[in-house]
């Protein structure tokens, strides 16, 4: 079976057991490790492999061959996207700052962008001047050299950013928590409607309990994907975004998806695609 999942630390985690053979009656994988923006176009172009890691903002450009599964994903609290800017910025807490000036983003169809367009809407009067697509690994070298006014970051740069000398405008999990007392839709786990999806899911959610009992296992392969992350920062960004929601998206878990894509598809953001229907996938 053939899948595609980022090489960040959550997703290694939970896929550990089932990439290493260890989950009974699985079958065996063939892995493409590619990050999200990557892994976004390969289900968009409906040719991607048979299970596949997106961003959620993605998700209504690939219902047609793909059904979200119910595990496996990153949705959670606390780990919301972060708006950067540099510290010589002035008024460095304040959101019109932006207004008209440019902005890096890892992607035009990600779950973070999604979240800056509605609050962009809701709080800088004009919009920005331009978005500007680069690399994940660029964008905070970007914002500290000057070359964009701000940058919009995930994963593990919530622990790094301070480094580059960078100062938190928006934490934008923060603001969507505020407005819909739900957690973060990040990334969804994705099947082929012509697969077992039950049987998948059920895999998944094996891979997810044996990483839960058997934390050290996976860490020499967490670390070797991990980006020149260090143990410490590759358990923390764990710790972040495997949780319930990994194991089972839950009643809560698909009110945040469907408050998600309905704002998104009011805004014209997201094409509008039939939400009642995604837990029956």
């Amino acid at each position: 079976m053939k899948i595609a999942f980022s090489p960040c630390p959550n997703d290694t985690f939970i896929f550990h057991a089932w990439v290493h053979g260890l989950i009974p009656g699985a079958p065996e994988l063939d892995v493409t490790y590619a990050d999200i923006d990557i892994t976004n176009s390969l289900a968009a172009s409906l040719s991607g492999p048979d299970v596949i890691k997106i961003s959620y903002a993605a998700l209504p450009w690939v219902l047609s061959e793909y059904a979200l599964l119910p595990c496996g994903g990153a949705l959670g609290r606390g780990c919301g996207p972060l708006v950067l800017t540099s510290k010589r910025a002035e008024n460095a807490k304040d959101p019109t700052v932006l207004s008209d000036r440019r902005v890096a983003v890892p992607s035009e169809r990600s779950t973070a962008y999604l979240l800056f367009r509605l609050w962009a809407a809701q709080l800088i009067p004009g919009g920005v001047r331009e978005i500007v697509v680069m690399p994940f690994h660029e964008i905070m070298p970007a914002v500290r050299d000057g070359m964009v006014d701000a940058g919009l970051v995930i994963h593990e740069a919530r622990f790094t950013y301070s480094s580059y000398g960078l100062a938190l405008l928006a934490d934008l999990g923060s603001w969507w928590e505020r407005e819909t007392k739900l957690p973060i839709p990040l990334g969804a786990i994705v099947a082929r409607r012509s697969l077992d999806l039950s049987a998948i899911a059920a895999w998944i959610r094996a891979s997810v309990r044996y990483a839960w009992a058997n934390p050290a296992a996976s860490q020499q392969y967490v670390l070797k994907h991990a980006q020149e992350l260090s143990p410490e920062v590759a358990q923390a960004h764990i710790n972040l975004y495997v949780n319930e929601f990994s194991e089972n998206l839950g009643e809560t878990g698909y009110e945040a998806v469907t408050e998600l894509l309905s704002r998104a598809s009011q805004e014209g953001l997201v094409p509008n695609v039939d939400l009642a229907a995604l837990r029956h996938s």
